[in-house]
This record gives C-alpha cells, sequence and structure tokens, in this order.
C-alpha cells in the first residue's frame, strides 16, 4: 500500500501501521448504538472513520452496538440509517453486535475455562463498594475463586434463563487492585430478560460493551478501532479482550477528542427528556442537535462536512463556538442559495400613481452569478415589512418615513406621501408615489434613496408560514444550560413572491435581508419554511 501524507496523528499511526507491514488493508467502521438519534458529535466521528477509509482506499463499515435491548429500538436504527443518508455516507458492509452474540458467548466459555472469568453473586451495588477508589484498592469478590466446573455450570444456568436479572453476572478476573478501576474485574455479562429487536428472546443474557465491541471488531478485521477519549481509560480492557479470546492481529484503539458545543446539550438522556416532555416537537424539531433536526433545518452536508475538516482531529478535549458551524453553513449558502423576496409581517404599500397594471422585472437567482434570472412581479399595490416604515423613526434610520424615498429592491424608488390609521390608531397602508424613471439598472431619476427594501406584490404573491429560530439552549441563572422557551418564532402571516409557489421540500433560499431558510413542506395549500441561519452573526475567523 503506498504511504499517504498524514494530516492528523490518526493517519500517522496508520502510517506506521502500513510500512511496518502490519497492516495491509485499513478498515474502520461507525458502531453508533441504536439507542437514540445520532447529533453533531457523532457527525465528526463518522467524517473521520469514513474520511480515513476511502483515503487509503481501504473498507468502511457500518455496525449496529445493539447490546442492550432494554434501551435501544428499531426507530433509532432506521433514523441512522437516514442519518447516514443524509451525510452522503456509503457504507461497505453493514453488521450487528448481535450477529456475534453466539460467539461472544464461545469466548465467555473460553475465558471461564481459561480461569480468566468467573460467575459472582454480588448485587450491582455491592460490586460498585467494592470496586475501590482511584486511591484504594478494590476487593476480592467471595465468589472470585469459585472452581472452573461450579463456573461453567452457572454460566450455562444464566444462559438458561434460570435466574433472575441482577442475581448474577459473569466478570472477567483481572486484577482488583489496578490503578486501572476497569481492570478491576469488569462485568462482562448481566442477566437480562429482554426481548431483543432482533434476536427475540433466544438470549436473556447481553454481553457488555467492553466485551462484545472489542470482539465485534476483531471478527469484522477491524484494523483501526477509532473512538473518542472517554474510551481512553477503557482501552487496557480491550486489548485484554482481544488478547485473551485469542485473536493473533487484533485492532488498535485510537483516541481522538470528542466535539463538544458551545451553547449545546447532545446527551441523549437530555434530548430524550425534552422531546418527551413536549417541549420540542421531537428528535427532527429543526431546533435540535440531531442530525436528523439538522437536515430539517437545511444544514447543507458539505458544510457539516468542512466544519468537522476544519476543526480538525486533536488529541485533548476543547469547546467548539456554536457561531463557528453557523459561519460554515452560512459560506456555504452563500455561494449556493437561490434568493428570493418574502415579507414576513406584512404591510401593505399602494401607489397612488402607478397605473401599468402588473409589470414584470428580472433580478438574479444569486448576485454571485448575474446571468441566471428569476422574475418578479411589481404593481400598484405591494407588501413591505411593517418594520421598514416608521412615522418616527430612530436616528440613522435608512428606511421608509413620511415624505422621505426609498428602494424597492430590484424595481422602482418610492416616495410616501401619507398612511392610514384604523380605529384603534394602528397604521394599515402607507400611500406612496412611485419615482417613473427610476428603474434599477436604468435609473434616471437623479433621487438618491439612501436604503433599499424588500417588497412582495400583493396581487401576484403567495401566503406562506415562516418559522424563525433562536439558540434551543440558553444559559440560566445557575450557570447551567436550559431549554430556551422562546426559541422559536412563527410568522403565519408572511407573503413570498410568486416564484415560491412550487419550491419543494429541502429546497435552499435567501430571503433577502431576513436570512437563510428551508423548504419544510409545501402541501395541501400549506407552505413552510424554517430559518436555516441569519445572514450573518458578526462571527470572525481570527
Amino acid at each position: 500500500m503506498e504511504n499517504i501524507n498524514a494530516a492528523n496523528f490518526i493517519e500517522e499511526i496508520i502510517n506506521k501501521d502500513i510500512e511496518s507491514g502490519k497492516v495491509k488493508k485499513v478498515i474502520t467502521r461507525f458502531p453508533p448504538e441504536p439507542n437514540g438519534y445520532l447529533h453533531i458529535g457523532h457527525a465528526k466521528s463518522i467524517f473521520l472513520n469514513y474520511g480515513i477509509a476511502r483515503k487509503y482506499n481501504g473498507q468502511f463499515n457500518l455496525r449496529f452496538d445493539d447490546s442492550n435491548p432494554a434501551k435501544e429500538d428499531v426507530e433509532y436504527i432506521n433514523a441512522i440509517y437516514r442519518d447516514l443518508e443524509y451525510l452522503g455516507i456509503d457504507y461497505d458492509e453493514v453488521h450487528y453486535a448481535s450477529d456475534y452474540y453466539d460467539k461472544c458467548y464461545e469466548f465467555a466459555v473460553k475465558l471461564i475455562k481459561d480461569g480468566k472469568a468467573y460467575v459472582c453473586d454480588l448485587t450491582a451495588d455491592e460490586i460498585r463498594e467494592t470496586r475501590g477508589t482511584l486511591t484504594e484498592k478494590g476487593k476480592n469478590s467471595p465468589y472470585r475463586d469459585r472452581s472452573v466446573e461450579e463456573n461453567l455450570m452457572l454460566f450455562e444456568k444464566m444462559k438458561n434463563g434460570e435466574f433472575e436479572d441482577g442475581s448474577k453476572v459473569l466478570r472477567a478476573k483481572i486484577d482488583m487492585s489496578s490503578p486501572n478501576i476497569n481492570m478491576r474485574d469488569p462485568v462482562l455479562y448481566r442477566i437480562l430478560h429482554k426481548t431483543h429487536h432482533r434476536t427475540g428472546d433466544k438470549w436473556c443474557i447481553y454481553a457488555m460493551y467492553d466485551f462484545i465491541h472489542p470482539i465485534s471488531d476483531a471478527l469484522e478485521g477491524i484494523t483501526h478501532s477509532i473512538c473518542t477519549l472517554e474510551f481512553e481509560d477503557h482501552r487496557p480492557l480491550y486489548d485484554w479482550v482481544t488478547e485473551n479470546c485469542g485473536f493473533e492481529n487484533p485492532p488498535r484503539q485510537i483516541e481522538f477528542a470528542k466535539l463538544y458545543l458551545s451553547e449545546t446539550i447532545v446527551g441523549k438522556r437530555y434530548l430524550k427528556q425534552i422531546v418527551e416532555s413536549g417541549q420540542v416537537e421531537g428528535w427532527f424539531d429543526p431546533r435540535m442537535p440531531t442530525l436528523s433536526g439538522m437536515k430539517r433545518r437545511g444544514y447543507p452536508k458539505e458544510a457539516l462536512k468542512e466544519f468537522c475538516n476544519k476543526i480538525g482531529v486533536a488529541k485533548t478535549n476543547s469547546k467548539v463556538d456554536l457561531k463557528f458551524l453557523h459561519y460554515c453553513v452560512r459560506e456555504n449558502l452563500n455561494l449556493n442559495a437561490e434568493r428570493a423576496m418574502v415579507v414576513l409581517d406584512p404591510i401593505k404599500v399602494r401607489l397612488t400613481n402607478y397605473n401599468k397594471g402588473s409589470e414584470i422585472l428580472q433580478i438574479p437567482l444569486n448576485p454571485l452569478n448575474e446571468e441566471e434570472k428569476r422574475e418578479i412581479s411589481f404593481s400598484d399595490e405591494l407588501y413591505i415589512e411593517r418594520e421598514d416604515f416608521m412615522v418616527t423613526p430612530p436616528p440613522k434610520y435608512k428606511r421608509l418615513i413620511p415624505g422621505g424615498v426609498v428602494r424597492l429592491k430590484g424595481a422602482y424608488i418610492i416616495k410616501c406621501n401619507d398612511y392610514v390609521l384604523d380605529e384603534n390608531g394602528n397604521i394599515v397602508e402607507i400611500l406612496c408615489e412611485y419615482i417613473e424613471n427610476s428603474k434599477s439598472g436604468n435609473d434616471e431619476s437623479g433621487i438618491k434613496a439612501k436604503g433599499v427594501i424588500h417588497f412582495v406584490d400583493a396581487k401576484n404573491c403567495v401566503n406562506v408560514k415562516v418559522n424563525n429560530f433562536e439558540n434551543l439552549f440558553i444559559e440560566g441563572e445557575d450557570g447551567l444550560l436550559k431549554v430556551n422557551e422562546e426559541s422559536k418564532t412563527i410568522y403565519d402571516n408572511a407573503k413570498a413572491e410568486k416564484y415560491l409557489l412550487n419550491t419543494k421540500e429541502g429546497n435552499r433560499y435567501q430571503f433577502l435581508r431576513k436570512g437563510y431558510y428551508v423548504t419544510d413542506k409545501n402541501e395541501n395549500d400549506i407552505i413552510e419554511f424554517n430559518e436555516i441561519v441569519s445572514l450573518k452573526d458578526g462571527y470572525k475567523i481570527v
């Protein structure tokens, strides 16, 4: 295999393994436990493992670590498949940890016969109490010296369902005085009378993650088991399992820094709690840090990949500013998103001197490509944003005021002559005149309008619903993050140019002067958009 220039410390390790002849073909994997929805942190691991496999012309596997039927569900498996499709990941093989249940049992029996595992009757609390601390050694279980024959008999009875949940476990016999607590006779199997989504009721004992995971890696021929830093202390146990189960060329575990985003919570337990409490619409809520939520939010997969590439692969944990993710998304959309005009909070403008009926104007789909145009209509009745007109404006206000002028994007300059109030004193209509020879691109009026605002033709528009978002999590009084109860604002009377009538789910746009948006739905006469990111937030790369 040809040596490849390393982009990070993981690839440096891989290059050395290739040079030494230890590795002929690089095989990596992404091994999610199907007990929740994937989040942005998983994207980093996916892109890393997938990218390495492809860079070295190797193999990339997807494996579901489904060894705990108490928490896992087919719903999560299906969601993971969808998320990988969203990220554009193609895997070479699909496996399940449950594929290896029989093999794991055989390896457990081997360890018992070799005197390296025993059945223990201590409860989970008792095991925890006798494990010791970072400064105190653990205490041997009173069942540690059971004979091989008794352990084999008890373990078989465990498998046959003759004991209750929690009454017995199988533990590795390693070293209760080890400085690494994970090596103090860890549990390898527990009793769990739960129906498994693939194996049904065949098994009532299930291997622990630290046992089945290295075995799964080894059986699949994984060369480099790339995982996050919390597994660093588990590496000696990973190596102990593969060595004592008799694998001659076991995988090499390498740890890298986990992705921590500011103003973001990704813990499955907490996310599940806010889903079940109804604080969000579900795992697919566009405000959620799940990949399902980000897809619905309209984040381009290319932007997520660029974000993960730019933050790099490190050996120590650090926190990445959420605004940097938004920056990467915005950079992608600025280049690729079509432009459109949408008025979120409309107020009507009537042009008292316009008598041309309906006029068709052309403006660029994207200002970065002036050749591609779209048509917009213009008539004597328009909608503008309510905030774009003020009777008593603040200093430096450059939009429409009584007696003032403003340019309509891609159209004409208009001058406000008056406005109409309802019985409650609210402005319901603005009366203006248009400057006839002030058309954009051919302005001969000599009038200099300081401000430019967007508009929609009131006689040729479409009603849409627009959802704007703030961060889902904000800092509470105790300094901890909590759910932002005001993270969603709905505009259900927004007006859009007719161009958006045939938009399709997933189409992305820049709504001029507002932000970037994605079509959430267009069905049953309801067109709905979700905000992706704002036009800008002041974030700069240092």
